[in-house]
């Protein structure tokens, strides 16, 4: 990945610490107008769940002629003061691309100080527990946490376990994260899957796959924004965004406004319409495809159970209705199995973790 890349990563992981647990409890109502606004817009269909690649924290330190820690510190607040327009506007979702894989590339002192960073960030999420609680925020964070030090690993999963049973407003913080690893994860998922015999080979689908992302407890996003002028997405929810709405403004992240927002769900609702009526048609198809591979199954099936005799139409329409109650079962339980891995993982970890 380009070194530019890298920079605007840098910038992003700062967004994730103390100003991101407060701003979804920091009570700051709107202006008259920006209200007005608002109610305008949510008359309107409206996105539920918004993903942010936010960018130009660097760009614009040098541009007012500041620290970069400075540039980051705006960006806390700009974060901050996003996720609080988001609740004003009904949007209880919001998934923001914190660290990526591809930061590991950069110089071990640099990696060593995000790391330092994300330390700080973590802890003091912690410390706001009765808080999140009060509000019902829930944090998940999305990544290989493997590539982790180990100490930050347990400080995450216990900022994770501490809001877990929250369900009002969700905060997902992609962490140690780029799609093409979540991808192949989910794969490698599947695969312990058939190993466990827990599925069958032929269980396998896009469907499944998409169940076996990180981000599976989450609806797919409905809009996807990025600032800074950037036009890509960066290796960021490649999956999960092929029937989103993609918005790039030219605002450098710190300068992020009310109305920028706002011009990106008004995007949103333009093109509502049609990507409904995309996601509808991929949903149709998902079925129609399973529904063949289910009967090409059943006919394999058949083929080496046979007895010579041909089977009437409403025999084999019982065989394809018990083999798809019998294949969903399958799917059910393992996705049960997986969750449950991943939830041991999770406790395992922040049962470890040193209480500072």
């Amino acid at each position: 990945m380009c070194r530019h890349f890298l920079s605007e990563e840098e910038d992003v992981i700062v967004q994730t610490g103390e100003s991101t647990v407060m701003s979804w409890i920091r009570e700051r109502e709107l202006s008259f107008l920006e209200r007005v606004t608002g109610n305008i817009l949510k008359a309107g269909p409206m996105p539920k769940h918004v993903a942010f690649i936010m960018d130009g924290n660097r760009r614009f330190a040098q541009k007012t002629h500041v620290e970069r820690q400075e540039g980051h510190s705006q960006g806390f607040e700009k974060l901050a003061e996003t996720l609080r327009w988001c609740l004003n506007l009904g949007i209880h979702e919001v998934t923001v691309y914190a660290f990526s894989i591809e930061n590991f590339k950069r110089s071990k002192e640099e990696v060593d100080g995000l790391m330092e960073l994300a330390r700080q960030k973590f802890s003091r999420l912690l410390t706001e527990q009765e808080n999140l609680e009060k509000h019902g925020v829930c944090i998940r964070v999305l990544g290989d946490l493997t590539l982790l030090p180990t100490d930050l690993q347990q400080l995450i999963a216990k900022a994770v376990m501490a809001t877990k049973a929250h369900n009002k407003c969700f905060l997902n913080v992609c962490f140690a994260y780029t799609s093409r690893h979540e991808i192949a994860n989910a794969v490698k998922e599947m695969a312990w899957g058939v190993e466990q015999g827990l599925i069958k080979s032929s269980d396998v689908s896009d469907v499944l796959l998409g169940e076996c992302l990180y981000s599976s407890n989450s609806p797919n996003p409905d809009l996807l924004i990025r600032t800074s002028g950037e036009v890509r997405l960066s290796d960021f929810l490649l999956w999960q965004t092929s029937y989103s709405c993609l918005v790039f403004q030219s605002v450098l992240w710190p300068e992020y406004s009310f109305w920028n927002l706002c011009e990106a769900v008004l995007q949103y609702q333009l093109s509502h319409r049609s990507l409904q009526k995309a996601r509808d048609l991929h949903r149709e198809d998902q079925a129609l495809q399973q529904m063949e591979a289910d009967r090409s199954c059943v006919a394999e099936l058949l083929q080496h159970r046979g007895n010579g005799k041909p089977m009437d139409a409403q025999s084999r329409q019982k065989e394809l209705l018990n083999y798809t109650a019998s294949r969903e079962e399958r799917v059910r339980c393992f996705l049960n199995a997986l969750q449950n891995k991943r939830d041991t993982f999770i406790s395992d970890l922040s049962s470890q973790a040193v209480v500072a």
